[in-house]
């Protein structure tokens, strides 16, 4: 009898560890999986688990899932480049010529034209050629973008300033703004005027759209990650212009550069962060500040 005890009790224990032991590793594998789909939602490619010399593991498969997964958002981001770089150059032929081929014509028609008309004709010329300069100008605010000079700073007093300093116009233009911070005392290690520039540049492109309220947002994510979103009431971003309005010089106003939403893009990249379209509805339209 004592026997027969004996072997249940040990059968028993047999049995009890090899379903803990199936629950511990079937979990550890969940755990696995989850952080591999929570680092690629965040855009986090660093990550690889330990080898293993068993065919067919876990840890081998989620690691060729992993390189798989490298090969393909590569060949996307490339072809995104490439795409990017085509519309860019469409872009610059076409402002380029739309300016220099006029003033060739002018030109010819000038060599035997009366005094008056040649006047008038060089005045076009010379607006012509200072819009031109202007373009290149504007080319050369892109390339050039400075280095952040970072500090460390409170959020809640630079948004203060910078709605401070687009108080008047956004009440001139009969919009209301308003700060939420839904953590306390966000910092920042950022170049004030450059995260100044954006911020400034997202209120001003709410008031030409014709908003009537922008509200700007803060939070300290659950990675530590600072996002600022700042939504507006205006009307919608159309599908074309949202897969667009990061294009340098594209734009849907009639005197806008197309170069202030490329511009804070390359700005929050040089911070280590991104700055991308969210939503646009009918309800709001809303930009999200990404600080890493």
């Amino acid at each position: 009898m004592q026997l027969i005890t004996v072997i249940a009790i040990v059968c028993a224990a047999v049995v009890i560890t090899v379903v803990f032991s199936r629950i511990y590793y079937t979990r550890k594998a969940e755990k696995k999986i989850l952080y591999m789909l929570e680092s690629l939602s965040d855009g986090e490619m660093n990550f690889r688990f330990k080898e293993s010399k068993r065919k067919n593991s876990l840890n081998n498969l989620l690691n060729r899932l992993k390189s798989h997964f490298d090969t393909g958002v590569k060949n996307v981001i490339e072809d995104k480049e490439v795409e990017s770089w085509t519309r860019l150059i469409r872009v610059l032929t076409h402002e380029i010529m739309n300016t220099v081929s006029p003033i060739s014509s002018l030109s010819e028609a000038l060599k035997d034209a009366p005094e008056s008309a040649m006047r008038e004709g060089l005045n076009t010329i010379s607006a012509s050629s200072k819009g031109l300069i202007e373009f290149v100008q504007s080319y050369r605010d892109l390339t050039r973008i400075q280095k952040p000079v970072k500090k460390a700073l409170l959020l809640k007093e630079l948004v203060g300033r910078v709605l401070h300093l687009e108080q008047e116009p956004a009440a001139a233009a009969g919009v209301k703004m308003t700060y939420t911070e839904k953590s306390e005392d966000i910092l920042l290690y950022a170049d004030e005027n450059q995260i100044s520039r954006i911020l400034i540049n997202l209120i001003r492109n709410a008031i030409q759209a014709g908003a009537t309220k922008v509200d700007i947002v803060s939070e300290i994510a659950s990675d530590e990650s600072v996002k600022v979103y700042v939504s507006n009431n205006g009307p919608a971003i159309s599908e074309e212009a949202q897969e667009q309005i990061f294009v340098p010089f594209y734009t849907t106003k009639e005197e806008g550069s197309g170069i202030g939403l490329s511009v804070s893009r390359q700005i929050m990249r040089l911070h280590g962060g991104n700055l991308s379209l969210l939503q646009s509805g009918a309800d709001a339209t809303t930009f999200l500040l990404t600080f890493k």
